[in-house]
C-alpha cells in the first residue's frame, strides 16, 4: 500500500481496517465520512482513506439484508469483502 499510494493513505488503511474490525454492524462506522455508493458501485460502501483513495466494500453476509425498497441494510450487515483500494474516480 505505501509503494501503490503512499504513508498517508496506508496509514488511514490500517485505521480504516481496524475500525472494521470493531464494529459490529457496518452503521457503526465514523470515521472516514462512510457512506453507500450508487450507480456503477451500487450495493458497495465506502469510507476515505487519504486523498482520493477510498477502502470499497460489500456485504459478505448470506443472505445479503436488505431493506423493503430492495437496497441493503447496512445497519443488519455483520461481515464485510473489500473489493477495491485506490481512487476509483481515476
Amino acid at each position: 500500500m505505501v509503494k501503490k499510494h503512499g504513508a498517508l493513505s496506508a496509514k488511514k488503511l490500517r485505521t480504516r481496517l481496524a475500525d472494521l474490525q470493531a464494529a459490529e454492524v457496518v452503521d457503526d462506522l465514523v470515521a472516514g465520512r462512510p457512506h453507500p455508493l450508487e450507480r456503477g458501485r451500487l450495493g458497495q460502501f465506502s469510507v476515505d482513506l487519504h486523498g482520493g483513495d477510498r477502502l470499497v466494500f460489500e456485504s459478505a453476509n448470506e443472505p445479503v439484508p436488505t431493506k423493503d425498497d430492495g437496497t441493503i441494510a447496512w445497519k443488519e450487515v455483520t461481515k464485510v469483502r473489500i473489493v477495491f483500494i485506490g481512487d476509483y474516480h481515476d
